[in-house]
């Protein structure tokens, strides 16, 4: 009974999304009749995601009296998302290099030049800001919005008494949006099963086609850092009991993100699961919001597959010490500027060509891999913000922070099933 309780969410779930997925082998491309009601859950999560974002990061700054460990937080949390991004890149390049992903592949490809692309200062400045506050209340600009609102929460702490009410605010905006997730997780069985069975109607045969050797590249290698990469992440975060945590609470949000293939839409079962593992508070509404829309270790792997694959298709040496390293890079950078909602590959994926000069003929090329590969890359993407926010727990609180992971977590937890 105590199993059942436990798992019964995550065992509907699953089971509603294998029962999605045997309806999409049935219907093939007539499943998109049922795909409204997987948009149906996915608008309502993106409708609440934009709110519970900003009263999750803005209440957790404002609430802070120690501003030195909010310093700490957001450090030691740009350092846990590059590393990841790396370790990430570096396993799938030895994948390929096990593997090559376009042995046998022959495509004859023009070069063309690129349209010329605004400089770099202008991309940064779009991406972090908008020229209205009306522009915030979208998921297209999550960056700007996280920025307003880490400035939000900084602004309330630092006016003192007087910024009490408006912290309080904050606090309570953020309890009723995660109560109003709570009521949008009712329709999840529903939506998944109807999105998986539309996701494999329409794209089962694909998955059969010209790009499998590369989709029995990623999907093995992606899965291999999901399970060992994490668990080794968690066990170093907060030993056997971190570990045993992360598994136990992280099916929700793995499921969510492999079904509705946003990071975004994962966000309150996120945190959910982080909260239940035990990660503190301040922490972890901090690194899982932000974490959706700069940390994607899923889309570094799936990024270097694509550039190994255009390397081979032109014939260019990859192995060369500064094409490795670039590569790296270009992989971290195409997984920052990448968007949490579906689809938001796209803009890597044209990061990419622009980067190396690629012509424009390749991106189907690479948005036909980026679409196969997104339900994995997503749910990696989304998990590895909650792994990252218990090393940056660990981090932040140093030796002791173990202690965590040990304790039982507080009632502030959001529980999506109840």
């Amino acid at each position: 009974m105590t199993l059942l309780k436990n798992y019964a969410f995550p065992i509907i779930l699953l089971s509603s999304i294998s029962a999605g997925a045997v309806v999409g082998l049935f219907l093939g491309k007539s499943a998109d009749a049922v795909k409204p009601v997987g948009d149906l859950f996915l608008n309502l999560l993106f409708t609440a995601v934009v709110p519970v974002v900003f009263f999750s990061i803005a209440s957790s700054i404002a609430a802070m009296t120690n501003l030195q460990r909010l310093g700490k937080i957001l450090g030691y949390m740009m350092l846990v998302f590059v590393a990841t991004g790396v370790i990430a890149s570096v396993v799938m390049l030895v994948g390929i290099t096990l593997f090559p992903p376009a042995a046998g592949v022959s495509i004859q490809l023009a070069p063309m030049p690129l349209p010329k692309q605004d400089n770099l200062l202008a991309q940064i400045v779009s991406a972090f800001t908008v020229s209205d506050f009306g522009n915030l209340l979208s998921k297209k600009n999550m960056l700007a919005l996280i920025v307003f609102a880490v400035l939000t929460g900084l602004a309330t702490a630092s006016v003192g008494e007087s910024g009490k009410a408006f912290a309080t605010l904050l606090l309570a905006g953020n309890e009723v949006m995660m109560k109003l997730i709570r009521f949008v997780m009712y329709l999840a069985p529903v939506g998944l099963a109807a999105y998986f069975a539309w996701l494999t109607g329409a794209f089962g045969q694909e998955l059969l086609g010209s790009m499998a050797r590369a989709m029995a590249l990623y999907y093995p290698v992606s899965l291999l850092y999901f399970v060992v990469g994490f668990s080794l992440y968690a066990l170093w975060a907060g030993g056997s009991n971190a570990l045993k945590r992360f598994w136990q609470n992280i099916v929700p949000p793995m499921l969510v993100g492999l079904g509705t293939g946003s990071s975004i839409a994962a966000i309150p079962a996120n945190l959910d699961a982080a909260a239940k593992s035990g990660v503190p508070k301040d922490v972890r509404d901090i690194v899982i919001p932000i974490g959706a829309t700069i940390h994607m270790d899923g889309s570094c792997l799936s990024a270097i597959l694509k550039i190994a694959l255009l390397y081979a298709i032109y014939e260019r040496n990859l192995y060369d010490p500064v094409a490795l390293l670039t590569a790296i890079g270009v992989a971290l950078l195409s997984g920052m500027v990448m968007s949490g909602v579906p689809g938001g590959g796209y803009i890597g994926e044209v990061l990419i060509i622009s980067l190396y000069g690629f012509p424009p003929e390749t991106l189907p090329i690479l948005t036909l891999i980026g679409t196969l590969v997104d339900p994995i890359a997503t749910m990696v993407n989304s998990i590895g913000d909650n792994v990252a926010s218990m090393m940056v727990a660990k981090l932040v609180g140093g030796g002791d922070s173990a202690k965590n992971f040990q304790e039982t977590p507080t009632s502030d937890a959001v529980s999506v099933e109840q």
